[in-house]
């Protein structure tokens, strides 16, 4: 009998597994996130207590009795466009400029009359020069419209002017005409109402709605004055003087 021979069967060869080939690295750095350019949110605070209003006003009066702005100026005119001419700037540098501009351009018609490029360079030291010039032509144009050729001594009216916002409102009213409409709210008192916790909004038009609420109306004025002295004076942003002030005691930002 032959014997069947039995055939092994071969094992299916495996397939040689491929290299993978390296990912080449990209040679592209990956951009920088961009930081999110959120505006800090208001604070929700208690409203002060009157006592703590009533002796933060006693010791401005004590130490700031007499209290005017720092501009010079001769008639709400002048003290008009020094004010517009005061933003982003400081009060020395605007009092180096306007009486080269009042002695060149004494009346608004002079000013709205003026050839621009004479206007922008008499200011061009105070900063943004363009756009100011822009704003106190456009107000002294709209100034010698008005009956008489005067400042307007009402809100409505200022703001319509170029360049005139409620804090250059205020500042005409109070100083010039002694009218109470508001409380002048500029970088000193911003951060001055925050620290002492009489607000904690952040747009001066909310901040100065707390602040007439706290404030005697008789105060807004020299107040606002006064607040602006002491931030000079001690409550300065970068380094404040606290040590040397008679609030830190009770103050919430000395805290």
């Amino acid at each position: 009998m032959t014997r069947k021979t039995s055939k092994k069967k071969k094992a299916p060869r495996k397939a040689a597994k491929k290299k993978a080939a390296p990912k080449k690295k990209a040679n592209k750095k990956a951009a920088p996130k961009k930081k999110a350019n959120k505006k800090a949110a208001p604070k929700k605070i208690p409203r002060p207590k009157q006592e703590w209003v009533d002796e933060v006003l006693a010791f401005l009066e004590g130490t700031h009795p007499e209290v005017t702005t720092a501009l010079d100026w001769r008639r709400p005119l002048e003290l008009l466009i020094a004010t517009i001419l005061s933003a982003q700037c400081t009060d020395e540098r605007v009092n180096m400029v306007t009486p080269v501009l009042f002695e060149r351009y004494p009346e608004a018609a002079d000013i709205a009359a003026a050839p621009r490029e004479d206007i922008e360079e008499v200011i061009h030291s105070t900063g943004f020069f363009r756009a100011k010039a822009r704003s106190i032509q456009g107000a002294c144009e709209m100034i010698t419209q008005k009956p008489g050729g005067e400042v307007p001594a009402e809100m409505d009216a200022l703001l319509e002017l170029p360049g005139v916002a409620r804090k250059t409102a205020n500042v005409v009213l109070g100083t010039a005409f002694g009218i109470t409409s508001g409380v002048v709210v500029d970088t000193h008192v911003k951060r001055l109402s925050g620290r002492l916790g009489f607000t904690g909004q952040i747009d001066p038009k909310k901040i100065e709605q707390d602040l007439m609420k706290i404030l005697p109306q008789e105060r807004w004025i020299k107040a606002a004055h006064q607040l602006i002295l002491h931030g000079r004076a001690l409550c300065s942003a970068r380094k404040p003087k606290c040590e040397l002030c008679a609030l830190a005691a009770r103050c919430p930002a000395a805290e």
